[in-house]
């Protein structure tokens, strides 16, 4: 099963929580075992898992990849501006695979889905999520 999360964003770097629309689309498959595949369309944006106890870690992950990779010092900024982004995004990934245990994404605790947006704020943002079975 695959679906496509539509997301719009409102700040230029910021981490998302879509945890509960994944788990959603997880229901909604009726796979019971198996794999769910969250991958982030676009080179400047990606998906991370990370703790969902209070925003400061998801702060302090924007904080980290601006100071590792700032604005406006990229060869590719003389075209539009955006080198960091794609550096961010690359350097976290487009995709996150999560097992699916029991009808349920198997994260733990304290684990979210995150979209990241480093080039934003966006209209429009897209996530394909795909639920395959073990079977």
């Amino acid at each position: 099963m695959q679906k496509i999360i539509i997301l719009r964003t409102d700040n230029h770097n910021r981490l998302y929580d879509i945890t509960s629309k994944v788990r959603e689309i997880v229901k909604e498959s009726n796979v019971k075992n198996g794999i769910v595949s969250v991958y982030a369309r676009g080179s400047t944006a990606a998906i991370m898992i990370q703790e969902n106890w209070d925003e400061s870690v998801q702060n302090d992950v924007v904080t980290l990849l601006n100071r590792m990779i700032p604005s406006g010092i990229w060869e590719h900024d003389h075209q539009d501006n955006n080198g960091d982004a794609h550096l961010k995004a690359g350097l976290v990934g487009p995709s996150e695979t999560i097992p699916v245990v029991d009808g349920n994404a198997g994260l733990s605790t304290w684990q979210n889905i995150f979209f990241c947006e480093f080039d934003g704020p966006r209209q429009r943002r897209e996530i394909v999520v795909t639920v395959i079975a073990d079977n």
